[in-house]
């Protein structure tokens, strides 16, 4: 027997809602979370349109389904998942298409699943643990008869099969997942050099990463390491309500091996990301195990860093110009509650933007409306606003670095002193302690 999905109610009403023009397809994503037993769909996003997909369309001469970007779809799935909070993930994608092309339909859901995960690993900095399920589903909806087939496909096995999957609708499935939160501090410096700076830089962040993975993690003041339930005791009390569950990640010396085997390379300036961010991370509420909420939260760490110094990166990219050697700051998180659910996703606020320029990503990407007011912008600040509430000690510094020389665009960007805004949390603070 294959996998199982419970959906939420909301996402059969999405899908309903969705039809395709005569002739055409329509795609996009399914995102929630998995467990040994069973998975769990909190939400359906089609893939919008590519600005330039208007030229085209007149001028159309194959299929409906040849005509489906798989890089566009890949690409909306790569943003998308830059949006969404630790534990919570791409399961997979739904296609629409008219009922003469459902035998077509497989093969090409099968091409596109391969081509998100591609797009979605290649950035990724953790590793996938034995526990960490490797099916992605597919599922795909007759536009005339909306019967709808559900499969999976092992993303790890080139040469894998469909397998079917049971898909079932059930009510409030997320409302009372718990929601661990923690504040990081991170105070980082990577050296790069002229030849391979975007090398460098990931190496650097790789580097932390494994350190943040390797860290202690207290749940509520409780180690998180062993496989005990993360809801024992208070399950039954809370089973209606939504528990918040406060973190620490504690992170110990570099391992004097390592150290040992460090070589002296030559740089040609560094970068250094330094501030506070706040993290957080939903677990299901079917027997989670307190090492898998830890593994949540970390990789919510480790992704809300590297997307930040990502997104920054492209900016800079695309608006070269200006010095080599300057304090620039990384976007802030913001949170925006998802309809129907007890879930936030989050998107990144750069100093020039305001929750209108946030509003309409979540209408573009996520294909909601969200109000303005909704958008919780209060959980990290500026380093300009830190410096306002008086924590200077949480305040970016200024690297001064000895500036790259622009060469090409990619080598540009890279040797730019980078600084993390200040994420200043009105929840409880747990710190990171980061070791030279």
């Amino acid at each position: 027997m294959g996998r199982g999905y419970t959906v939420e109610e909301s996402v059969e009403k999405y899908l309903t809602s969705l039809s395709a023009a005569a002739g055409s397809c329509k795609t996009g994503l399914l995102i929630g979370q998995c467990s040994a037993q069973k998975d769990f769909v909190v939400l359906a996003v089609k893939t919008p349109h590519r600005e330039s997909e208007g030229a085209s369309d007149s001028r159309r001469v194959s299929g409906p389904l040849d005509d489906i970007d798989a890089d566009w779809v890949a690409e909306h799935a790569r943003q998308v998942s830059r949006m969404l909070p630790g534990g919570v993930n791409v399961l997979g994608l739904f296609l629409i298409t008219p009922p003469e092309l459902s035998k077509e339909a497989q093969n090409k859901l099968k091409g596109l699943i391969f081509a998100v995960d591609k797009c979605i690993s290649k950035s990724r900095l953790w590793d996938l643990s034995e526990d960490d399920v490797t099916d992605r589903v597919t599922l795909h909806i007759c536009s005339k008869t909306r019967k709808a087939i559900c499969k999976t496909y092992d993303v790890k096995d080139p040469k894998c099969s469909a397998k079917p999957a049971d898909w079932k609708y059930l009510s409030c499935i997320s409302s009372s997942w718990p929601v661990l939160t923690c504040s990081v501090k991170v105070d980082l410096q990577i050296p790069v050099t002229e030849s391979s700076s975007e090398k460098c830089m990931k190496d650097g962040l790789g580097r932390w990463a494994k350190q943040i993975e390797a860290g202690l993690c207290l749940i509520n003041g409780r180690p998180a390491s062993d496989d005990s339930e993360l809801l024992s005791g208070s399950k039954k009390s809370t089973k209606m309500s939504q528990q918040a569950l406060q973190v620490q990640i504690l992170v110990t010396e570099e391992d004097p091996v390592q150290r040992c085997s460090a070589v002296v390379q030559a740089s040609s300036g560094s970068v250094h990301v330094r501030g506070t961010v706040h993290c957080r991370a939903y677990v299901h509420t079917n027997k989670p195990r307190t090492r898998h909420a830890a593994q949540a939260i970390k990789r919510d760490v480790v992704n809300t860093v590297s997307n930040r110094v990502e997104m920054l990166l492209e900016d800079l990219q695309m608006n070269e110009g200006g010095p080599a050697s300057e304090q620039q700051d990384l976007p802030r998180r913001v949170f925006a509650p998802l309809p129907g659910s007890g879930l936030t996703v989050c998107d990144y606020m750069f100093p020039d933007e305001t929750a209108t320029d946030v509003a309409e990503r979540l209408k573009e990407m996520l294909d909601w409306e969200s109000a303005e007011e909704d958008i919780d912008t209060s959980v990290e600040s500026t380093a300009d606003e830190g410096r306002d509430d008086g924590a200077a000690q949480d305040v970016p510094t200024e690297s001064m670095t000895e500036p790259v020389k622009q060469q090409k665009t990619s080598q540009y960007y890279a040797g730019v002193a980078v600084a993390a805004a200040v994420a200043l949390l009105a929840t409880a603070t747990s710190l990171l302690y980061l070791n030279e």
